[in-house]
């Protein structure tokens, strides 16, 4: 990966982050499962911002500096994850590529995240997958940036690495198919550090 592409964690959601706080406080070993995501971001050593709510930010702020932290509105917060992917291209707008992980996705390794990231030297678009399974985080190329700032909802994201032949990058990371948000996948992100210890 570039050393000028940048992570985006995105610790957003529509409810104005109420619902995400709760899930993203949840105890996950010894941290959160924000804690761990934004761990496993600063563990590539790249560029990171995140992008999240009023409630939220000075959990950000434990790991990462206040400059790299972008707070979005209850109305921006009300576009939905299409404009956080917007706030975070902005704030890191002189790179050359943007890795986005969705902060409930607590078990993406650094190394997956270089991977997924390398990947934009030859795609405009790349997304983890293991065992063929399409997963996270998704990257998006610099030739991109200025449909990324027009982004706007929940599905514009995918509507746009549709529009692009997307290079799928297969990783030996299970943690790419998980997603805390909801009983299961905390059961199984549990699981998961359960069985690597």
């Amino acid at each position: 990966m570039s050393a000028r592409t940048a992570i985006v964690v995105l610790a957003t959601d529509r409810a104005g982050g109420a619902a995400c706080s709760a899930i993203l406080e949840q105890p996950l070993r010894r941290s959160t499962v924000f804690g761990t995501t934004l761990r496993h971001a600063l563990a590539t050593e790249s560029p990171l911002v995140v992008v999240t709510t009023a409630s939220l930010a000075g959990k950000a702020s434990r790991w990462v500096a206040t400059r790299d932290i972008v707070v979005l509105e209850p109305a921006e917060l009300a576009r939905g994850r299409g404009r956080a992917l917007a706030a975070g291209v902005a704030a890191r707008a002189d790179a050359d590529g943007w890795v986005v992980l969705p902060a409930e996705c607590p078990l993406v390794r650094p190394a997956t995240l270089r991977a997924v990231g390398g990947a934009l030297a030859n795609h405009a678009v790349a997304y983890a997958q293991h065992d063929g399974q399409r997963g996270e985080p998704t990257a998006y190329a610099a030739e991109l940036f200025s449909e990324l700032m027009r982004l706007d909802g929940d599905a514009a994201p995918r509507r746009l690495a549709a529009r692009y032949p997307a290079a799928a990058v297969e990783v030996d990371d299970p943690g790419v198919l998980i997603d805390a948000s909801s009983d299961e996948g905390m059961t199984r992100a549990r699981a998961a550090l359960a069985d690597a210890a």
